[in-house]
């Protein structure tokens, strides 16, 4: 999938997380990460957005995440849903069986 559009989900509430997704024009992946939990899980949590980003296909593409503790499943619905409008994709042609 390719990034045409800027998109964000999420919230800056306790125990959710804001992501923020941006087009490059290089096929870089960039993650910037705030988090309150960074010194314990900071590595955890970039490795599950890169994980998310490898099986949907994505390069050229900036993630901004300001974590306020959310939890992995939280964090990867909130990163799938920027995707999906980042990209422009209709929510029934989307591949949900790639992140199976």
């Amino acid at each position: 999938m390719k990034i045409i559009q800027q998109s964000h989900a999420g919230t800056l509430e306790s125990g959710d997380v804001l992501i923020r997704i941006q087009p490059l024009d290089s096929p870089e992946v960039e993650i910037e990460l705030e988090s309150v939990v960074s010194k314990q899980f900071g590595a955890a949590i970039q490795r599950l957005i890169h994980d998310t980003l490898n099986k949907l296909d994505i390069s050229g593409v900036r993630v901004i995440v300001e974590d306020k503790g959310a939890l992995d499943c939280i964090i990867r619905a909130r990163v799938q849903s920027a995707l999906i409008r980042a990209t422009g994709t209709q929510l029934m042609e989307y591949n949900w069986s790639a992140l199976a």
